[in-house]
């Protein structure tokens, strides 16, 4: 892959589209048009990708508790990976949506947390394939009947009783991935209750990438950690544990992999007050 682990340029999915080896599956979603996403899959997409939706597929039903999107049951999402032809530990998996990474790093997320480790995302999403001159299709794959077995990596996420009792140890740091004036409780667009849970510091996720949804180069992803990456341990949340998952990617990229998500998050978190 170029660039670094877990990303791949247009250029290398180009060349890969045939490769029965690559699975690739379009995440774009919306959050104020839930149907947005679907509809401009079925309407145009990289040739052979697979559609998974943030609402219906990569998340559970939301409950009292959890936040607005939970984590999916294991074999509920293990069922749907097998059935567009992810083989477990063994297919390389290319995720891709129009947001800088927002929904695509949650699949990202989802596959390595569930013990899959071969994913990546595509530099640029959508947009950036268009760019490049790359074809799309209204083409929808048939379904294929692969083997995923998940083996749940615990040891990435933490729930409310963690975070509570670890968020202000010396070594351990509380990362809010929301936009600074959300975080600030100054703008509260989606959850009912404003402000950040006590001890959070704030790293926007959109400063992974560049307006354009590019990451920016892996000294940079760094940089952006240098105050805090030697912590022993680090939470990260957004407001439902989607966006949180593009920090958690950063991190990856600058070789800090003590990043945990905090899935419920901050919807999650207001439930309790």
């Amino acid at each position: 892959m170029p660039n670094f682990q877990f990303v791949v340029s247009p250029t290398w999915l180009f060349e890969h589209l045939e490769d029965p080896q690559v699975i690739i599956v379009d995440c774009r979603f919306s959050l104020a048009d839930p149907q947005l996403g679907k509809q401009q899959y079925q309407t145009s997409h990289i040739k052979g990708s697979y559609y998974l939706d943030l609402n219906q597929d990569l998340s559970n039903t939301v409950g009292k508790h959890g936040g607005r999107h939970p984590l999916p049951n294991p074999n509920d999402i293990a069922n749907k990976f097998a059935a567009i032809g992810i083989n477990y530990q063994k297919t390389l998996v290319v995720a891709y949506d129009d947001s800088r990474f927002a929904f695509a790093a949650r699949l990202w997320w989802l596959l390595r947390y569930l013990g899959h480790e071969q994913v990546a995302v595509l530099d640029g999403g959508f947009s950036g394939w268009q760019k490049a001159g790359y074809p799309v299709t209204d083409v929808i794959p048939e379904p294929q009947m692969a083997k995923f077995v998940p083996e749940v990596q615990t040891e990435k996420v933490v729930d409310i009783t963690a975070v509570k009792s670890r968020k202000d140890r010396p070594d351990v740091v509380l990362v809010d991935s929301r936009e600074s004036d959300r975080y600030r409780g100054e703008r509260e667009p989606i959850d009912k209750i404003a402000g950040h849970i006590p001890g959070a510091v704030n790293y926007p996720w959109q400063e992974v990438t560049d307006s354009s949804g590019y990451l920016l180069p892996q000294a940079e992803q760094r940089r952006r950690w240098e105050n805090i990456g030697t912590a022993e341990e680090i939470l990260v949340y957004c407001g439902s544990g989607v966006t949180a998952c593009v920090n958690l990617l950063s991190l990856e990229l600058a070789n800090i992999n003590k990043g945990k998500l905090y899935a419920g998050s901050w919807s999650d978190w207001i439930s309790y007050l």
